[in-house]
């Protein structure tokens, strides 16, 4: 395995800005993203429920079967000294796409590294957006097949707004799902471990959380990552004093958010958000389904449809004694997060690190900074066979990376055919029109629908052309058949229409490499300073 840093288009001006420190967006940050030793001097002023967190977090991660590594890490929390780096993303099927393992690999170095800088217990951990409601957005994986990446979706269909955490997966649709994907994959001396590990996860599991939950902690078993479900009840009742304090400071909250937003999009930071000053940013959970809460002129909070209407002490008591009804959204989570856990680092994706920068306020309304945000670690794997291909072809990797092979191909393409068929076919239908012009001249003075006649001859004469024109390229596609397959090849796996990590699954690297892999590449030392890495195996 070789690392190599490189450098990839990064068309999101909010996050080349914040990568090289602008002033214009770190301003809306408590910290750059590598300073550490100030933070860990604000974490101590704070106190946290140590105790309760580790009850919960034990309870959750055995019933996910965690091994040693975990569960003594969850231990370790118990320190007052303890720090944790966090960063999550929601229950994907068999993991979902690359970047979710990778953001594992992010939050397991991070911590690593600053725990032997800082001296004090560094835990990672591992956040499941099992509150999330979205189940279009995990329902699915993209498979290779002929060299074009096919989106594979579960059977089980939810047609309401529940938590992924409530969502109990239908065995014998996530089966069928599971066998669908294996079968897609190339025989190899893995492959019968890894469909092992797959079933034997599914079969331990009742929601999609937990089938989630018991892959990463059996991909990554020796590395200490702890797992917390936000959807969890015990969770949310470890939570219920901070719903509280949200719910009162709920005002603040909003506009400072809304301020933040309405200056950053002036300045040219298009941020996805939807935001206003009526936004409660916390959820109601009724019949089943996530209701996201506003305030309405008399004060109250209520659903988009007025399907929930309640007073602030209504909605408090909901806070004291079910807080399982409530949820947060994308901008009380991070909050949330913060009065939970003693945080030294959130690890973010690009779109993570947009909305957090909106939020420096909201946490300052709550009394606390907002911890440094350190954008995740990206990779790109690069199997042999597609090493060769770019050296046979003289491809640059980072141009492979950044999207660029379909124009290399076509330029290579054109190159074979001399002369240029592109080319000779415009002249000819530029000869045909002008030569065919005195007849259509001729029928618009006779008649209007002979006038229509040529204009259809014309247009048959110019789609004869061009159908000749088309067999003309399939014949010489079919001559370099085998040359375009391989450039098909670096298309589809170093960037099948945006970046690896965004699209492909980790098993069919697992079942290439071993169900050690990841594992493996979460010990080889990567500086968060650098946007991306090629990993070669």
């Amino acid at each position: 395995m070789r690392i190599e840093p490189i450098k990839i288009d990064n068309k999101n001006k909010l996050i080349q800005d914040y990568r090289e420190q602008k002033p214009t967006i770190i301003s809306y940050f408590d910290y750059g993203y590598m300073e550490f030793n100030n933070r860990l001097k604000e974490i101590k002023t704070r106190s946290y429920q140590r105790q309760e967190l580790v009850e919960v977090l034990t309870q959750l991660n055995n019933d996910w079967q965690a091994p040693d590594a975990t569960l003594q890490n969850i231990e370790r929390m118990r320190d007052e000294n303890s720090v944790v780096v966090i960063g999550g993303q929601q229950a994907g099927l068999l993991t979902g796409p690359l970047y979710s393992v990778n953001k594992v690999i992010s939050i397991i170095q991070l911590a690593k590294q600053q725990e032997e800088e800082l001296g004090v217990p560094v835990i990672p951990v591992f956040w499941i957006a099992g509150e999330d409601h979205d189940f279009e957005e995990i329902n699915h994986v993209y498979i290779n097949r002929d060299q074009k990446m096919k989106k594979v979706k579960v059977g089980q269909r939810v047609l309401d707004k529940r938590s992924i955490s409530q969502i109990e997966l239908e065995h014998v649709d996530v089966s069928h799902f599971v066998k669908t994907v294996l079968e897609e994959l190339r025989e190899t001396e893995y492959t019968k471990e890894i469909s092992t590990l797959v079933e034997t996860c599914l079969n331990e599991s009742t929601t999609y959380v937990d089938f989630f939950a018991q892959l990463i902690l059996k991909l990554f078993n020796d590395s200490g990552i702890v797992l917390v479900d936000s959807g969890h009840a015990l969770v949310r009742k470890l939570e219920s004093q901070y719903f509280l304090k949200m719910i009162q400071k709920q005002e603040e909250i909003s506009n400072s958010v809304y301020i933040s937003f309405k200056e950053l999009t002036e300045n040219g930071y298009p941020i996805s958000l939807d935001v206003t000053k009526e936004n409660g940013h916390l959820f109601y959970h009724k019949d089943k389904e996530r209701i996201l809460l506003s305030r309405n002129r008399e004060g109250n909070w209520v659903g988009k449809q007025d399907e929930v209407i309640l007073t602030t002490e209504e909605l408090q008591q909901v806070a004291i004694s079910t807080p399982e009804l409530l949820s947060n959204n994308v901008v009380t989570r991070p909050l949330m997060q913060d009065l939970v856990f003693p945080t030294l680092a959130f690890i973010g994706g690009p779109g993570e690190i947009s909305y957090w920068s909106v939020l420096k306020s909201a946490f300052h309304t709550l009394d606390m900074k907002m911890p440094p945000v350190v954008p995740r670690l990206s990779f790109t794997l690069v199997d042999r066979k597609a090493d060769k291909l770019l050296g046979k072809y003289n491809i640059p990797i980072e141009s492979a990376i950044n999207g660029k092979v379909g124009d290399i191909r076509d330029a290579w393409f054109k190159e074979k055919i001399n002369p240029p068929i592109e080319e000779t076919v415009s002249e000819i239908k530029a000869v045909i029109t002008k030569a065919h012009e005195p007849l259509r001249k001729i029928a618009k003075e006779i008649r209007s629908d002979i006038n229509e006649l040529a204009e259809k001859n014309l247009e048959i004469l110019i789609q004869d052309v061009e159908f000749l024109e088309k067999r003309i390229f399939k014949v010489l596609e079919e001559r370099y058949q085998k040359e375009l397959a391989e450039y098909a090849i670096l298309e589809n796996l170093l960037n099948p229409n945006g970046l690896q990590e965004r699209i492909w699954n980790p098993l069919p690297f697992l079942n290439q490499y071993g169900i050690n892999f990841f594992k493996e590449l979460s010990t080889h030392a990567c500086s968060f300073e650098n946007e991306h890495f090629v990993v070669y195996v």
